[in-house]
């Protein structure tokens, strides 16, 4: 499925300023920015690949503040480019920012509006959104950033629309990924809204990476609370239901754990979590679910039963929503790629075999249950019928 174009018809509203060109891309460097991620931009947009079918972008690598730029590895970079000439570019990439605690520099956030203002096309990848939602270029927009940052985003700028589960989200004229791999989900997505999709899929051999992914960040995310919730007191509730997700309980019963109301509540856990309480739920119970697949030689049922879903229909309805994947084709797909010498007993279950876990989520799955890639102009909220979770009801 094609990306949401509802934005399009303000981004194409907005044309670029006389001196700013379309093929342009400046790439906005910070000392102490990891260089994997500020990498990604540069191959992309910096490379001249006319011999595979790729069209060529001019490159600007700009500093964002005085050098040199220190990044991974005591490295030290010094950039042909200052802020000024951010103002000839039709697109400006923030790669990385170097703490998610401290706040860009000034000059940085006035280069970045007025680019916008000039109809510019402003991307942040991973870290980088926290730039653009200092400049003030996410209020009242969906974007998203590392699932490990996004709780920490929605409760900095909460005008902002965080979705933790998507690899990147494409709002026209201002863009954002999550983590260093969906960099260059985004990179290939910005090649392929400029020059269609066999320039992307070009770029993409060269890269040795698909031209799409389907999925979100769900199957990375952690169970580990992260470090701001741990100091506020509904991390004891968030914490309790980490602990008997095998329990059947809704929202309800959470906020009354936090005596709070659930209107309350529902606004109090989004601030921390970036996410609704319900969707939030649904996830960890899904989580537990394609561990349980990957550890166990549970039936569905039983892992259904074992992560708090009163019937496997529901298990199957979630996962497949959120994985792109049936439990009984993950669990196919996960031990087709674990060799068999792998397997060790399961101590709960009586001769029975279970694989290590995996360094990493399982990087496919078999064509057939593969769901397209999408990104959302909006931050989608769980559909009433979510409620599949039987006792649960969805945010009012």
């Amino acid at each position: 499925m094609s990306h949401d174009s509802a934005a399009a018809p303000e981004a194409a509203a907005r044309k670029l300023s006389g001196r700013r060109r379309k093929e342009i891309v400046a790439v906005l460097l910070f000392s102490g920015g990891p260089i994997f991620e500020s990498s990604i931009p540069l191959s992309v947009f910096g490379i001249d690949r006319q011999d595979a079918g790729v069209p060529r972008y001019r490159l600007l690598v700009c500093a964002g503040e005085e050098g040199p730029l220190r990044t991974t590895g005591g490295l030290e970079l010094t950039a042909p480019q200052g802020l000024e000439a951010i103002s000839r570019a039709g697109t400006v990439v923030v790669p990385a920012w170097r703490s998610i605690t401290s706040p860009p520099p000034e000059e940085a956030l006035d280069a970045l509006r007025r680019a916008h203002e000039e109809g510019a096309r402003i991307v942040g990848l991973c870290t980088g959104a926290f730039v653009l939602a200092a400049a003030g270029l996410l209020d009242g927009r969906p974007a998203t950033t590392h699932w490990m940052y996004a709780p920490t985003l929605a409760k900095r700028y909460p005008s902002v629309h965080v979705d933790p589960r998507e690899l990147f989200v494409d709002d026209g004229d201002v863009l954002t990924s999550a983590g260093t791999a969906a960099g260059i989900d985004l990179c290939l997505h910005i090649v392929r809204t400029d020059h269609g999709n066999e320039a992307a899929g070009a770029l993409a051999r060269r890269l040795v990476v698909p031209p799409r992914r389907s999925g979100g960040q769900e199957r990375y995310l952690d169970r580990s609370l992260p470090e701001e919730i741990g100091a506020d007191p509904l991390a004891e509730v968030v914490a309790w239901a980490l602990e008997h997700l095998h329990e059947q309980f809704d929202v309800e019963t959470l906020a009354a754990r936090a005596y709070m109301s659930r209107r309350t509540f529902d606004r109090r856990f989004r601030s921390l979590t970036g996410s609704a309480p319900l969707q939030w739920l649904i996830t960890q119970r899904v989580l537990q679910a394609q561990r349980l697949l990957e550890t166990s030689d549970y039936s569905v049922d039983e892992v259904a039963g074992r992560c708090g879903f009163r019937s496997p229909v529901a298990l199957r309805g979630h996962f497949r929503r959120q994985l792109g994947s049936s439990p009984a084709a993950y669990r196919a797909a996960y031990r087709a790629r674990r060799p068999q010498g792998d397997r060790q007993p399961d101590p709960d279950t009586a001769g029975a075999a279970r694989p290590l876990p995996p360094s990493d989520p399982p990087a496919a799955l078999p064509p057939e249950t593969a769901v397209p890639f999408q990104t959302r102009r909006t931050a989608t909220p769980m559909p009433a019928g979510a409620a599949s979770v039987p006792g649960q009801r969805s945010a009012p």
